[in-house]
C-alpha cells in the first residue's frame, strides 16, 4: 500500500486585495477533487486585511461545506496589528476544524511577526479549550524547542504536528541543510510536513517528502509557481503538480478522513 500524505491548500495570497468567498470557493472545491485533504484560510475582509470580523469567512467555508468535505483550517496568525484575542476568534466558529499556530516571533522580510511567548501560551489554552487541531508552524529551531516546553505545561492532544516552514527572508532558508537541520530537531513521537515559501520549483518539496513529511501545503499564500518560468493562474495546477510528485514517489494524496484519522480529530 502507497504512503499516504496530506496536501493542504493556502489559496488566498496576502497581497490579494479581492477576497471574493464565491471564486475561493470553487478554487478550493477544484483542488479538494485533485487531492487536498485541507484548505488553510484567514480571517480577511473583502479587501484583503485580516480582522476578527468572520463574514468573509464564514461564507467562504459555508460555499466549500457544501461541496467538499475537505478539512476547514483557519489561521491564528499574519501580521497585523490585532490582538491574540482577535487572532483566535476562528477558534470558536464550529466548522473550523484546524488553526495554525505560532509558538514564536518571526522576522518576514521587513515585517517582525510578534508572537510573545504569554501570547502564544493564552492560543494555546484556547486552542485546547474549543477542541481544535493545532497544526505548529515552525520558522527556526528554537520554535520546535519551545514546542516541547510548551508540551511539559499543557495537555496538548496527541499526534503533535508541525509545518516546517522555510523561504522567507530573514528566518531559515529553503535549502536542503537547513530543511535536514529543521528535520533533525523534531521530536520522534511527532508528525511534520512542509511549507516552502517563495518556491519556484518543487525541488524542496520532493526533498521534504524524500525525509518523511507527511503533509505538504500549497497554494497562493506561499506561491503561484508550478516552474521557475510558469505560474499558475488557479491553485488547481499546483495541487495536481503535487499529487503528480507523490505518485512518482510511490505515494498517494490522502482522502479529508483519512487524514482526520492520522491527526486523531474527534
Amino acid at each position: 500500500m502507497a504512503d499516504k500524505v496530506l496536501v493542504s491548500v493556502a489559496p488566498v495570497s496576502a497581497a490579494d486585495k479581492q477576497i471574493d468567498p464565491v471564486k475561493i470557493a470553487a478554487d478550493v472545491t477544484a483542488c479538494a477533487k485533485a487531492g487536498a485533504a485541507m484548505v488553510h484560510l484567514h480571517v480577511r475582509n473583502r479587501d484583503g486585511g485580516l480582522t476578527p470580523d468572520l463574514s468573509v469567512l464564514k461564507e467562504t467555508v459555508e460555499l466549500i461545506r457544501g461541496q467538499s468535505d475537505i478539512i476547514i483550517q483557519a489561521s491564528t496568525g499574519g501580521v497585523s496589528d490585532l490582538t491574540i484575542q482577535e487572532r483566535c476568534a476562528p477558534l470558536y466558529y464550529d466548522k473550523v476544524e484546524a488553526c495554525s499556530l505560532n509558538v514564536g516571533s518571526t522576522n518576514l522580510g521587513n515585517a517582525v511577526y510578534c508572537n510573545p511567548i504569554p501570547e502564544v501560551k493564552y492560543c494555546v489554552e484556547e486552542i485546547i479549550k474549543t477542541g481544535k487541531t493545532p497544526e505548529i508552524e515552525v520558522f527556526e529551531i528554537g520554535h520546535i524547542h519551545m514546542v516541547q516546553e510548551l508540551r511539559r505545561e499543557f495537555p496538548m492532544k496527541p499526534p503533535i504536528l508541525f509545518s516546517v516552514v522555510l523561504g522567507h527572508p530573514g528566518e531559515a532558508p529553503a535549502t536542503p541543510e537547513a530543511l535536514a537541520a529543521m528535520v533533525n530537531f523534531i521530536p520522534k513521537d511527532t508528525i511534520w510536513g512542509i511549507t516552502h515559501a517563495y518556491r519556484k520549483d518543487f525541488g524542496i518539496i520532493a526533498g521534504a517528502l524524500g525525509l518523511g513529511a507527511r503533509t505538504v501545503r500549497i497554494g497562493f499564500e506561499d506561491s503561484s509557481y508550478l516552474n521557475p518560468a510558469v505560474q499558475a493562474e488557479t491553485n488547481l495546477p499546483l495541487v495536481e503538480k503535487t499529487v503528480q510528485l507523490l505518485r512518482a514517489m510511490d505515494k498517494e494524496p490522502m482522502t479529508p478522513d483519512e487524514a482526520r484519522k492520522m491527526l486523531n480529530m474527534d
